[in-house]
């Protein structure tokens, strides 16, 4: 069984390090990415399901080149039941749907993660195209192709691993890096929780973008008054009233 306390914390190291060896691919990628529409499609599930929309974004590239007809599990048509693995799943009745569903329903149930840190994104990331690299000692092309911490070794069909194969494919942590230097509300946080994930309030339907943990405080306010100042301890009365 792996480790993944271990593998988070090599993929940590991997990701402090990573260098594009690729950088004119992954950009031309990223604009298609992170271009307005396909953001506001990738927030929208990111709002349902917790999982960073950047996060959402490189999955489905990886998954089915970004179409909108194929399902972030596994590329199959989303509005027919999936055949390959996860198989059964849908049909449904937008990409949106069935992207969440991949998220919530289907392993790794990327929608539990809490760990969104430089080692939990990656980890999380090989989790949903398996383990095997992991098992191996190796990084997985899944996530480090197309940067200075993978060379070669891939997996060219189950069970059958050849180290002088290369993946071609643009790996996820690259794309993410790629992201970021395009739009620059992808920030990695020092926390190892959701970094930036809006949310819904279950019961205003509010949408809140949490501050960014290395964000400045807020200025005090009337409404967001300096904690033991006077206009606290009024905000403090009004609340027991109420």
């Amino acid at each position: 069984m792996t480790d993944l306390s271990a593998l988070r914390g090599a993929n940590a190291d991997r990701w402090a390090h990573a260098k594009l060896t690729r950088a004119s691919d992954f950009t031309l990628v990223a604009q298609r990415l992170a271009a307005p529409k396909a953001k506001a499609r990738y927030l929208a599930v990111a709002v349902r399901t917790g999982v960073p929309w950047f996060v959402i974004a490189v999955i489905h590239d990886r998954e089915c080149s970004q179409s909108w007809t194929g399902s972030l599990a596994q590329g199959d048509p989303w509005n027919k039941k999936s055949v390959h693995v996860p198989a059964g799943r849908g049909p449904f009745a937008s990409w949106e749907d069935a992207a969440v569903d991949a998220l919530v329903n289907c392993p790794p149930y990327a929608a539990r993660n809490k760990d969104w840190s430089a080692g939990g994104r990656p980890t999380l990331l090989e989790q949903y195209n398996g383990l095997g690299y992991a098992n191996g000692g190796r990084p997985s092309p899944y996530v480090w192709a197309g940067t200075d911490q993978y060379v070669s070794g891939k997996y060219v069909r189950d069970g059958v691993y050849d180290p002088n194969a290369i993946d071609r494919q643009l790996g996820c942590a690259g794309l993410i890096l790629a992201m970021a230097a395009i739009d620059t509300s992808i920030k990695f946080g020092v926390l190892a929780a959701n970094d930036n994930v809006p949310r819904v309030v279950a019961r205003t339907g509010q949408l809140v973008v949490p501050p960014h943990p290395d964000a400045a405080p807020a200025k005090p306010s009337i409404t967001n008054p300096a904690p033991g100042s006077i206009g606290a301890w009024i905000v403090s009365l009004f609340k027991k009233a109420a």
